[in-house]
């Protein structure tokens, strides 16, 4: 299988599941007299979870894309990564349609859906950072292997990530709110740092990403 194929195929993937979120928001229902810009404020968990799971599968599949460009050749195992990587991405709809569900009614439900959420999340940074570690050890996958420091770098910043993710899904059990805060921050940052990837002059061609953590949102920026 040659490696277009393979993304071609992870893209339809991704298209569906940032498709699958915004369905997930739904008109209110509006008793007669009662405030329609009141019922749309109150549904703010949804557009909250919108925003952050768009931009978490918005960064991924942009480092997808740029992985996929350094790779020459495809594996048995690669496929299997890949496949495990997309078992997440497109499971994200779901527990961002339980988090805008129960966000409101607080308590021990708001918890568990946050921990749900924050769950798939960190099972997706770990599912890329399995994907860029098989992608990276083996250059006679690549058309061309990145600089060992960029690999070493970005790994470093695979696993702050997934610590970070881990914080996350424990503060979830503390305060849901503040966890769904946290996971907007991650992906705000995230997204930033996408716009700031270039390639340094006189380097073998591969970008820098060492500026990149590891997450859904970072996990591989290699072009």
């Amino acid at each position: 299988m040659t490696s277009n194929r393979l993304e071609a195929f992870s893209d339809g993937v991704f298209a569906i599941a940032i498709t699958l979120l915004v369905i997930e928001i739904h008109p209110p229902e509006v008793d007669a007299g009662a405030s329609l810009a009141v019922a749309l404020f109150d549904q703010w968990p949804s557009y909250a979870g919108y925003v952050v799971s768009f931009l978490i599968l918005g960064v991924m599949w942009l480092n997808h894309h740029r992985i996929f460009g350094l790779v020459a050749r495809v594996d048995g195992a690669l496929l299997i990564f890949n496949l495990n990587l997309l078992l997440w991405v497109v499971l994200i709809p779901f527990p961002t349609a339980v988090a805008a569900r129960y966000l409101l009614e607080g308590g021990r439900n708001a918890s568990t859906a946050m921990a749900l959420y924050g769950g798939v999340i960190l099972a997706a940074a770990l599912s890329f950072s399995a994907l860029y570690a098989w992608v990276t050890h083996d250059a006679e996958l690549l058309h061309q292997a990145p600089p060992p420091e960029v690999v070493r770098s970005s790994r470093i910043r695979f696993s702050f990530g997934i610590a970070a993710y881990t914080v996350a899904l424990g503060m979830a059990w503390v305060s849901a709110p503040l966890a769904l805060g946290l996971h907007f921050v991650m992906a705000l940052y995230y997204a930033f740092d996408q716009s700031t990837l270039k390639v340094e002059e006189g380097d073998t061609g591969a970008p820098d990403v060492s500026n990149q953590g590891p997450t859904p949102l970072d996990e591989h920026a290699v072009r």
